[in-house]
C-alpha cells in the first residue's frame, strides 16, 4: 500500500522582499504568485533549489520597485510530486489564496492534475520544468525544454562518438518517462539505431535490479533513462554502479543539483540541458553570485529545474507591465510578446507557447560538476501547441 502523503502549506511571508530590499515602502496590495512544488515525494530532492530561485527572483523584483509599483508575495504549497497532492495544492492557491498567477516546477503527473483547476480559475500558469512535450492549455506557457530539444544531443553523441548502434531505454511509468522514451525510440530508429529493450518502474519504486538484469542480458551499446527526477535518479544510478555495468549512460532527467548530491555514483553520466552552472556568461555569473550572497552556506546548486523558475518571474513581470494590468486574460496575451535575458540567454515563449533554447551536452565529473562537451544554439521546440491561441 502506498503511504499516505501529508500535505503541507508553506506561507513564505518573508519572501515578499527579503531582508534589506525595502518592502516596507510599498503601500499597494501585493501581487500574489503561487508556487506549487514537490516538497515531499520524488521531487523533494530538487524542490529546495526551486524555492530558493523563486525567493531570489522576488527579492530582486521587489528591490527594483515591484511590478506596477506593487510588491510580489510568494505563496508556496507542496504538491507532493503527484496528482493528488497537486489537486490540493492548486485548490488552495487558486480558490483560497486567489493568487494572481502560478509559476511552478512539477512532475508531469502534478501538472496534468493541476491544469483543469488552473483553467477553471483562469490563472496564468508558467510551467518551468523540462517535460515530455505537447501539454497544451490556454492558460499555460512553458520555458523548459522538450524532447525535440533535448534527446538528439545524447543519442547523436552515443552514435557518433561511442559507435552505439543498439540502445536500452529505462524510465518511470508515467507521462514523462513514457513520453520521453517514446520520442527517444522514434529518434533512434529514424537515425538507423535499434532499441533492444524498454522497461519501466513505478515512480515510487526503488528496486531496479530486475531491469538491470534484463539490460545485462540484452548487451546494448548504450543506456538511456527518463525518470521522475530527484530520488529515482539517485536509486537508479547507485544500483547501476553496483551492478558492474559500464556501458555509456545518458540520463534525460538528471539535474546538476541532484548530480552533486550523488557523489561518485553520478560520475560519467551524460546529460543534455539548457542550463548548467558552468555557462560562461556575465548574466550567469551575476545569478550565481546573487544566489551565494542571498543564501550563503545554505545555497542549493542552481540547476535545470530551478534556474528556469527564476527566469519565469521576470517573464511574468514583463507581461504584466506590457499588459498594464494583472488581469489574467491580458497577461496571457502578453506572455509571448516579452522576453528576459537571463543565465540561459534570451528567453522568449514564442514557439507555440514554448521557447527556443541553447542546449548543452555535458558529462558529470567526479566532483558533481558538469563538463560541457558541445553546445547547440537556438534549438527549436517544434510544433508543441499550434492550436492554442
Amino acid at each position: 500500500m502506498r503511504p499516505v502523503i501529508k500535505f503541507f502549506l508553506v506561507a513564505a511571508v518573508a519572501a515578499i522582499a527579503g531582508a534589506g530590499t525595502g518592502a516596507g515602502v510599498f503601500a499597494a496590495e501585493p501581487i500574489r504568485i503561487g508556487v506549487a512544488v514537490g516538497l515531499s515525494g520524488a521531487n523533494s530532492v530538487v524542490a529546495p533549489a526551486v524555492v530558493q530561485a523563486s525567493q531570489l527572483a522576488v527579492d530582486e523584483i521587489n528591490a527594483s520597485g515591484g511590478i506596477l509599483g506593487r510588491p510580489v508575495q510568494l505563496e508556496i504549497t507542496d504538491d507532493a510530486s503527484g496528482a493528488v497532492g497537486a489537486q490540493k495544492a492548486y485548490d488552495t492557491l487558486v480558490f483560497q489564496k486567489n493568487v494572481d498567477a502560478i509559476i511552478s516546477m512539477e512532475t508531469s503527473a502534478a501538472r496534468n492534475a493541476a491544469l483543469p483547476i488552473v483553467a477553471r480559475g483562469k490563472k496564468p500558469f508558467i510551467y518551468t520544468s523540462f517535460y515530455e512535450g505537447r501539454s497544451c492549455n490556454p492558460w499555460m506557457y512553458v520555458n523548459g525544454w522538450v524532447p525535440e530539444q533535448q534527446v538528439a544531443p545524447v543519442v547523436d553523441y552515443f552514435a557518433k562518438a561511442k559507435g552505439a548502434k543498439t540502445f536500452y531505454l529505462v524510465g518511470n511509468d508515467y507521462a514523462f518517462g513514457r513520453g520521453m522514451l517514446q520520442f527517444t525510440r522514434k529518434y533512434i530508429e529514424a537515425h538507423g539505431g535499434k532499441v533492444v529493450g524498454e522497461e519501466y518502474l513505478p515512480t515510487d519504486g526503488t528496486d531496479w535490479t530486475p531491469i538491470l538484469s534484463k539490460i545485462r542480458a540484452a548487451h546494448p551499446d548504450a543506456l538511456i533513462s527518463a525518470t521522475a527526477g530527484g530520488a529515482p535518479n539517485v536509486s537508479l544510478a547507485k544500483q547501476l554502479k553496483g551492478s558492474g555495468l559500464t556501458l555509456p549512460y545518458g540520463n534525460l532527467a538528471i539535474d546538476e543539483g541532484t548530480a552533486k548530491s550523488m557523489g561518485d555514483v553520478a560520475t560519467g553520466i551524460y546529460m543534455s540541458g539548457s542550463y548548467l552552472t558552468s555557462i560562461d556568461t556575465s548574466a550567469n555569473k551575476k545569478f550565481l553570485a546573487a544566489m551565494d550572497k542571498r543564501f550563503g552556506k545554505d545555497v542549493k546548486t542552481p540547476n535545470e529545474l530551478s534556474e528556469p523558475q527564476y527566469e519565469a518571474f521576470f517573464l511574468y513581470k514583463a507581461a504584466v507591465e506590457k499588459a498594464g494590468s494583472t488581469d489574467s486574460a491580458k497577461v496571457i496575451k502578453a506572455l509571448d510578446q516579452v522576453s528576459f535575458n537571463g543565465p540561459r540567454g534570451q528567453i522568449e515563449m514564442v514557439k507555440s507557447r514554448h521557447t527556443p533554447l541553447a542546449m548543452r551536452l555535458g558529462q558529470i565529473q567526479s566532483d558533481g560538476s558538469v563538463k560541457i562537451l558541445q553546445t547547440f544554439p537556438d534549438v527549436d521546440p517544434g510544433a508543441q501547441c499550434p492550436n492554442i491561441k
